[in-house]
């Protein structure tokens, strides 16, 4: 059904490169449940998916974690549309897809997402203002980022808590081979 949803969607609305939609279940949403081998939120954990895009990974985590709350921002309207529609559609009532930018926004989430939005540094500089004090998770409170390439420059800007595991440590596909994990505690 997922699936489906989006091939629908991504015909009105481009949110998966068109030549990428028939790789959609390993280049998208297994990729995003990347995040889900290295924590398992706990119900009322407040996580913010910046850069939503077509929702990835907020509705992957969403359907896996039906007790978190995901607000899933994208400052591009149609994509909020779609990201809404899906919601819709698969009964997510733990989403809350919201038009904005990152830089805007307000409140205390206990983890933010991004799947390769910036330059990883950048994205820190940015999400670290809206993460809550208090811990409620195995993890310290902080950044799930989901990146390509090599980003060793961009995480030695950022601090020394660092964490990068190589998604081929999870999945065997040769389309993890470059792919990161990237974990940066902020409390």
């Amino acid at each position: 059904m997922l699936g489906d949803l989006y091939r629908f969607w991504n015909e009105k609305i481009n949110v998966i490169s068109r030549k990428d939609i028939d790789n959609l279940y390993i280049h998208h949403i297994l990729h995003s449940l990347a995040i889900a081998l290295a924590i398992r939120f706990v119900p009322t954990t407040r996580v913010l998916d910046a850069g939503t895009g077509g929702g990835l990974p907020g509705i992957p985590l969403a359907i896996l974690f039906p007790d978190v709350t995901f607000t899933l921002v994208d400052s591009i309207g149609k994509k909020i549309r779609v990201v809404s529609e899906i919601g819709r559609e698969l009964k997510l009532n733990n989403i809350d897809p919201v038009q904005n930018r990152l830089e805007s926004m307000k409140g205390n989430y206990d983890f933010v997402t991004g799947r390769a939005v910036l330059d990883v540094g950048e994205f820190y500089q940015i999400a670290r203002k809206i993460i809550a004090p208090k811990q409620k998770n195995n993890l310290k409170n902080g950044i799930l980022y989901l990146s390509g390439g090599d980003i060793e420059t961009q995480v030695n800007t950022i601090h020394s808590g660092v964490t990068v595991t190589p998604i081929s440590d999870f999945f065997s596909e040769s389309y993890f081979v470059s792919k990161k994990l990237i974990y940066i505690p902020v409390r």
